[in-house]
């Protein structure tokens, strides 16, 4: 076993021994346990970022062993430098929501951390994976425990958001599963996902492939007009569900496109590139102005994440370095951003009890620390320089730019749309006069959140001052990835 093999199943296993403990009544235990797990789980991924090569394209880190070998599958890993990047910051986030939840979980408290551990381990798996099974395997096992974390620790209509979220992303994965078993038998009974790359495939199979990966993917992100079960889900999810859902799990759905979409069907890549733009640029524009109007901090911020993975989808799809490097930078970047936003949600909501903007005024007179972080992360949110937020969607409007000008101008508006709703959300909440009893009472945050926030809040910075360790690693495969798609891959007639 490699370092991707322990990254996947050392969280996993802990996860399984902590359904094992039984109902812990404190759950002292259980979280000590987690929080252990958790940091190893880390630690094992920061050699692939020490030990990574920039200037290959090649898969590093592999593994590689007959897994159901009657059927030529394996269990096949490796990175490159389109997903290095997300072994560490799942591990990372993981460790966040952990400590997050050390005061505000109380009940099964061994299934909540056991639960996220093991999503941790797949999610890294997806990630990881080389081999088209292998990947669905992991892809659809995401769903089960993010379902039972909505279904069990969520709000009062976490069955309803529990079961549209798990609907919404299985169906969209039935095709892709079709998709996988057609290029099974079209690469003569092979499961790699590198072979399928060089497949040479007629116009009509890339766009009925590409359809069936758009679905999977598509949802997953989520893209306009399958976005519909984010808010919901967000909503109802306990505080490390949406900071887990957010930072990592929209991530896969784009990661999909990397991996599959642009390089096994290039050509349908390219025809429907101006659907894929529309659709991101509905999603950049129209969904900022649905933020706007929202009254629940969570919905907004929900909000705020499809605009900003439509950025993610529109950088990918107008093939340039500067477009699909920003695009894989905002994903990093919204992990760390909106990862630390649901927190600062969640922080409000353990004190008061109520997600409503019109439920708050003058916070800071009253938390004054906690404040400070929550206007960084806000700043960042809007896209400000010098912070993670920005890097990613300027690089992404530079390539839009140089692609189509007028493309590059539409997506910029959305800067002012995002610095709009999310300076209001601050107004009312943050500053001003203390608005009721309730934020009178609010007591600043403790060490332990203290510690949590400012972890996120110098990792925000320093993303956003000194990207360069970030662009580096993905410099030369996208370079690559770039070159592959631009090649035609219908066979001569």
């Amino acid at each position: 076993m490699g370092l991707l093999s322990f990254a996947i199943w050392l969280p996993i296993l802990f996860g399984v021994l902590l359904l094992a403990f039984g109902r812990d009544t404190n759950g002292g235990l259980a979280r000590w346990a987690a929080l252990a797990a958790s940091l190893v789980s880390f630690i094992v991924t920061l050699p692939l970022i020490s030990g990574f090569d920039n200037g290959t394209a090649a898969m590093q880190f592999v593994e590689r062993f007959g897994w159901i070998e009657r059927f030529n599958v394996n269990y096949h890993l490796g990175v490159d430098g389109l997903s290095m990047w997300f072994v560490p910051l799942t591990a990372f986030i993981t460790v966040i929501v952990v400590i997050a939840a050390w005061e505000v979980i109380t009940d099964r408290v061994n299934q909540y951390m056991g639960a996220f551990l093991i999503l941790s381990g797949l999610m890294i798996g997806v990630f990881a994976a080389l081999d088209g099974l292998l990947f669905y395997v992991f892809f659809e096992a995401t769903l089960i425990p993010m379902y039972l974390i909505i279904g069990v620790w969520g709000g009062p209509r976490r069955v309803y958001a529990a079961f549209k979220f798990f609907l919404y992303t299985l169906a969209g994965s039935l095709l892709m599963l079709v998709a996988l078993i057609f290029l099974y038998y079209k690469s003569g009974g092979s499961f790699d996902i590198l072979a399928w790359h060089k497949l040479p495939l007629t116009m009509t199979q890339q766009s009925y492939l590409f359809f069936a990966f758009f679905l999977a993917f598509a949802v997953k992100v989520p893209m306009w007009p399958v976005h519909t079960w984010l808010p919901d889900a967000h909503v109802e999810a306990p505080t490390g569900g949406s900071v887990v859902l957010a930072a990592i799990m929209l991530k896969l759905g784009a990661y999909g496109f990397l991996r599959f979409s642009l390089p096994i069907t290039p050509d349908a890549s390219h025809y429907w590139a101006h659907f894929i733009i529309a659709l991101s640029l509905i999603a950049v524009v129209y969904i900022g102005f649905v933020a706007l109007v929202q009254q629940d901090m969570k919905k907004l911020v929900a909000y705020s994440s499809i605009a900003h993975m439509g950025f993610v989808t529109f950088g990918f799809f107008i093939f340039n370095e500067l477009g699909m490097a920003g695009g894989i930078v905002q994903m990093i970047s919204h992990g760390f951003v909106s990862g630390a936003m649901f927190l600062c949600i969640g922080v409000l909501y353990d004190r008061v009890h109520s997600r409503e903007i019109a439920a708050y005024g003058g916070v800071a007179n009253t938390m004054p620390r906690f404040a400070a972080f929550a206007v960084l992360f806000a700043m960042a949110n809007c896209g400000l320089p010098g912070t993670a937020g920005f890097v990613g969607e300027w690089m992404v409007i530079l390539g839009a730019v140089k692609y189509n000008f007028w493309l590059g101008f539409i997506a910029a508006t959305a800067l002012i749309t995002g610095a709009a709703y999310t300076l209001w959300m601050v107004k009312r909440v943050y500053f001003g006069p203390i608005a009721n009893d309730h934020v009178r009472a609010l007591t600043d945050i403790n060490a332990r959140e203290f510690g949590m926030l400012a972890v996120l809040a110098l990792a925000v910075l320093v993303m956003g001052i000194y990207p360069k360790p970030f662009t580096d690693v993905m410099h030369v495969s996208v370079d690559n990835l770039l070159k592959h798609v631009a090649v035609s891959k219908i066979p001569a007639q």
